[in-house]
Parts: C-alpha cells; structure tokens; sequence
C-alpha cells in the first residue's frame, strides 16, 4: 500500500521529511513511527496503519512533499514473511538511492493498491479529520481549495481536479484563477511586486550585508499578513486602561499561591494572564463582537477562546473556553503551550480556529500598537506597556495610577464601530475591576 504525506492543518498544503525511523527492507507493525514531518506551523511523527516491509521510499529526508503524495511503499501486509522482507531489502540494496520525484508526478500518480491512509486524517488527534468534501458527480475537494475558491469566486463544477483519487486540490483553483485573469481581473490579478532581490542587492552592492534565506514560517507570515492587510477592512479603537486594581490582584493571588514540597509557589500569574481572563469575560459580555468571519455568513462563538500571539512566529496558542478557566489554569496552560510551540511541538487543534487573538508588546516598553487581524478572526486586542500616570481624581485632586493603553483591531465586516467601542469599553470595566470577572 502506499503511504501518503498528511495533512497537519487546514490550510497546510505540503510537509518537509526530516527524518525516517525506518529503513527499507524493515518490517513495520501498526502503530511503528515511519517518519517524522515538519510544516511551517508544526512537526509531527507519523505512524503506520498496516503490518508489512517497506518496500520503498520515495521522499527521502530533507524532501519536501505535497500533501496527498506517496512518500513511501509498504508491501506484504499483515502477513508478510522473512522471504518477503529480504525480497524487499535485496531490491532496495540493488536499485540507487531514492530521490524526490517530482510533486506534479507524485500527485497524479495513480496507487498501485487500494489506499488505507486518508491523507487528510490528523494522526494524533483523531477526533479531528480534514477530508475533501464530495462535489455533484462524486468528485472531492481538499479544505484549502475550498477556501481558495470560495475567497475567488472559483466554480468548482468547471476545474479538472489533478490530485490523488481525482481530488481538486489548491493548485487546481490557482489555475484556474489565473486562466480566469483576462475576465475577472479584480479577483484574479495579483498585486505588483516590488523589485526583484537582485535588483535590491545591487542597490547595497557598496554596503556590507549578510542574506538570511526565508524559513517555513517566515514565508508564512509574508503571505498571511499581506492577504489580511488587503482583504480585511481593519479599523483601530485605542484607549488608556487602569491596572492598578489587577496589579494588587496579581499580587495577592502570588502572596497565597500554596507551596509545593520543596516550597516552590504552585503557580505565579503574570500579567498578562489576568488580561487574557479580562478579555474573555469581555467577549461574553458583548457576544455580537464574539464571532467570526466566513465569507457568506458571520459565526457568532459560544466560547472565548483566545489565541496568545508568541514572539518570533505567527504561531498563536489557543486558551479554549477561557471565560470557564481560572487564573492559575490559563497561567500554566498558556505556559506549557507556548514552550511547545516554541519548539515546534503544537497539534493544529491547538492553535487553530479561536475567538479573538491577544498580542502583548509591553514588556519591550512599547506604548501602543496596531495589530493586524489574524483572518478569520475579527478582533485581535494589542497590548501596550503599564505606566505610572498623573490622574485627576474625583475630589478634582492629581494621584499617580497604573495604566495601559490597548489598541483594538476590527474587521469591519463583522464589527462595527459602536459594536468594538462596547467590547472595549466592557473590557476596561472588567479589568477596572478585576473581581467581577472571577465571579
């Protein structure tokens, strides 16, 4: 049977091997890790289904696959013998060393048997599977070319599908929008690039500089950011909020954190831990401003789950159902899935989807900022630096507070100026007074 690259998200169209547990000729039980695969996103190993030999691998380490491609070959079956196996490992000595074939050959190519392995099936979290969706005719189409579609005003009845088992796959819909430039130029013509790399070089040809090639991730950012700087209406809301109540709320809760046996605190609450229960409690507060947008409708959520931007990525962990959780359990949430998202390590249940997106840039001393949404999001809150400022007092007196200032983000299409200024006005009352979000 042949053993096809998965799928680690919606929106990933192609992974990177960068290393085999097994060699061909190996024997292989189910559940045996084949490979390990890296995205832009995420890394993952991937196990087999089946019993048999390796007979082939056809994508070797450091390769990079479509999703949906044969990246290896299992013969034998369940009932594979000795024979069978040195069979395999006499033709793997004999032939040269695998290469990578080409990705338009390996997507079109047809399976020798029948296939077992959905390449659109999460492996480690199972609950979750991404599989093509059936068209009038039997024909299926993958997630991501239905996004594209739909986002380009594509008819799927008209493309002729080239991936595995007749599948329209992403590059299916990108052709055809090209082909269809001349007619709909307003969907179809990209936006002018700027000057080639060596045209910039030469201008710095006298300037000592050092090239840093793109990384998976980076090139993600690129192309994420500039599709939602030039499809989303962004409108900005900012206002000075007073912390000075959740400063003393931080502090008191790490005052009676209970200890452990070697009289370490159980938990230590940052900051920012309170804004993200703050902005949860918000978004239940004003549920019309909870929602998301998707295309032909908005989906309005029942649950804050809010997405924490990291330093360095894209990558934003997401806190589920944070309106529920305590301040202790988002603090050691929030740290266990940024470590594992710093190295890679996240499932794509774990960062994608999400409510509304936090991203704090106050402890490098920055005042304020505007954020850009992360689509199909429809609000991301940017977090200043907490400062000592002069205020007038009730009595008409001058005192010194704590304050920040936050800058919200809007998708106009789903969250109109009145409706953002109630969402951030409920979320300085919340952290104003930071008990009646806790009860």
């Amino acid at each position: 049977m042949d053993v096809l690259m998965p799928q680690l998200g919606e929106t990933v169209a192609e992974g990177k091997i960068t290393q085999w547990f097994k060699a061909a000729g190996d024997a292989i039980k189910p559940g045996d890790n084949l490979f390990e695969i890296e995205t832009d996103k995420a890394s993952m190993e991937v196990p087999s289904t089946t019993a048999g030999v390796l007979a082939e691998i056809r994508v070797p380490a450091g390769e990079v696959a479509p999703v949906g491609a044969v990246v290896a070959v299992i013969t034998g079956g369940a009932g594979a013998t000795e024979p069978a196996k040195a069979a395999a490992a006499s033709v793997s000595s004999s032939s040269p060393p695998p290469r990578a074939i080409p990705a338009a050959a390996r997507g079109a190519a047809a399976p020798a048997a029948p296939v077992k392995l959905d390449p659109f099936f999460e492996v480690r979290t199972p609950e979750r599977n991404y599989g093509p969706a059936r068209l009038p005719g039997g024909r299926s189409i993958t997630p991501l070319a239905r996004r594209l579609a739909a986002e380009g005003g594509i008819d799927l009845t008209k493309i002729s599908p080239s991936g595995p088992h007749g599948r329209i796959v992403a590059r299916d819909v990108e052709a055809a929008a090209r082909a269809a430039a001349t007619l709909r130029p307003a969907i179809a013509a990209a936006p002018a690039e700027g000057p080639s790399a060596d045209a910039i070089k030469a201008i710095y040809r006298d300037v000592p500089f050092q090239e840093v090639p793109l990384d998976g991730m980076r090139r993600t950012i690129a192309t994420r950011l500039v599709q939602a700087k030039q499809t989303i209406p962004h409108f900005y809301l900012t206002a000075d909020v007073g912390i000075s109540r959740l400063i003393t709320l931080r502090e008191e809760a790490n005052a009676a954190a209970p200890k452990d046996t070697d009289g370490k605190p159980a938990f230590k609450l940052s900051l920012n831990d309170l804004i993200i229960k703050a902005w949860a409690a918000a978004l239940q507060r004003v549920p019309a401003a909870n929602a998301v947008w998707a295309q032909d409708r908005i989906l309005r959520l029942q649950h804050s789950d809010i997405a924490v931007a990291l330093e360095g990525g894209l990558i934003a962990p997401v806190i589920r159902r944070a309106e529920l959780k305590s301040l202790s359990a988002i603090s050691h949430e929030i740290k266990e899935l940024a470590a594992r998202a710093r190295a890679k390590k996240l499932k794509p249940s774990e960062y994608e989807g999400g409510s509304s997106t936090i991203s704090n840039l106050g402890m490098y001393g920055v005042r304020e900022f505007a954020a850009i949404i992360n689509p199909p999001q429809a609000t991301i809150l940017a977090i200043g630096a907490a400062r000592r400022q002069a205020v007038e007092k009730e009595d008409g007196g001058v005192a010194f507070a704590s304050m920040l200032s936050v800058t919200l983000s809007c998708d106009h299409r789903v969250v109109d100026g009145a409706l953002g200024a109630e969402l951030i006005a409920a979320f300085q009352k919340f952290v104003a007074q930071p008990v009646s979000m806790l009860v």
